[in-house]
């Protein structure tokens, strides 16, 4: 009994996949072939495929910094790559250790492409750091600051009082 659904299965899938009754699509000479697309002679705006103004590519973000980085050994890792405008470690207002993550300023885009090549992946101060294009801040979204929500729009939490 097992044998005969055994030796049933392959015909029944064979039938299943069969491609004898598959016909391709008639191919017609009046489609139009697809002009090839030229590469983007700037990198910046394909890389990043945003399309922002170029000086937001001259600043980098970097990233795993180590808590005793400062912004003078930033400038001084960085500065081996090109010509560094400014260097900024962001740290905390009451430590004054970094967060972890600074800002890199080159003059030319070309000095942060080579900076971004020479020390993404790289130690500075025994820590990986990892470098790539700072993105510019969004604009802020209108509130009303320190206002209550207008009556119906509390966004699901609880009226005032009420938990």
């Amino acid at each position: 009994m097992a044998m005969r659904a055994a030796a049933a299965a392959p015909r029944s899938l064979r039938r299943l996949f069969s491609t004898s009754t598959f016909v391709p699509p008639p191919t017609t000479a009046a489609t139009p072939a697809k002009p090839s697309a030229e590469p983007s002679t700037n990198l910046f705006v394909s890389a990043m495929g945003k399309g922002l103004p170029k000086r937001y590519y001259k600043v980098l973000r970097i990233l795993g910094l180590s808590k005793r980085t400062t912004s003078e050994g930033l400038h001084e890792a960085f500065s081996k790559f090109g010509e560094v405008v400014n260097a900024r470690v962001v740290t905390d207002r009451v430590s004054g250790y970094s967060k972890g993550f600074g800002f890199v300023r080159y003059a030319t885009l070309e000095d942060a492409a080579s900076g971004i090549e020479g020390m993404d992946g790289k130690f500075l101060d025994g820590w990986v750091i990892f470098a790539e294009y700072a993105k510019p801040k969004p604009p802020p979204s209108p509130q009303n600051y320190g206002a209550p929500p207008p009556y119906g729009q509390n966004n699901g939490s609880p009226p005032y009082g009420r938990y």
